[in-house]
């Protein structure tokens, strides 16, 4: 038995099917993170700038704020969840073999999230620790 005739479009199929039929989900937050880096990196580069000669504890006092520290693990959060996804899209365009490209895909999110989760630890060591 078939099931009949098809009256919708190619455009109408395919509409919201990526490879991982989440494609304009990836797309977005990729931009989101990329627009969110852009005044976070401005904020970071002004502030090694003031930060220029100055000794650990000073730089240890200055990460001790709370809005510095927190805007340092926002930096740290989007630079890693950006990294991540233009990993995965790099992966998914340029590895062929499907077991290859997921083992990729999965390293990549984990060493992602290792090196984040090291970030802020490392930053609330050298803000509260001492």
């Amino acid at each position: 038995m078939t099931d009949g005739p098809n009256f919708r479009t190619e455009l109408a199929r395919a509409r919201g099917l990526g490879a991982a039929k989440d494609g304009v989900h990836h797309w977005w937050t990729q931009r989101l993170t990329a627009l969110a880096l852009v005044p976070l990196t401005i904020w970071l580069v002004a502030s090694i700038v003031g930060l220029a000669g100055a000794d650990h504890a000073a730089v240890s006092a200055w990460l001790g704020a709370p809005l510095n520290v927190g805007l340092m693990i926002l930096v740290v959060g989007a630079t890693f969840n950006h990294a991540q996804l233009s990993f995965q899209v790099v992966l998914e365009d340029y590895v062929h073999h499907e077991g290859l490209k997921f083992a990729a895909i999965i390293l990549a999110k984990f060493a992602c999230l290792a090196l984040a989760l090291a970030s802020v630890i490392a930053l609330l060591v050298i803000a509260f620790g001492d």
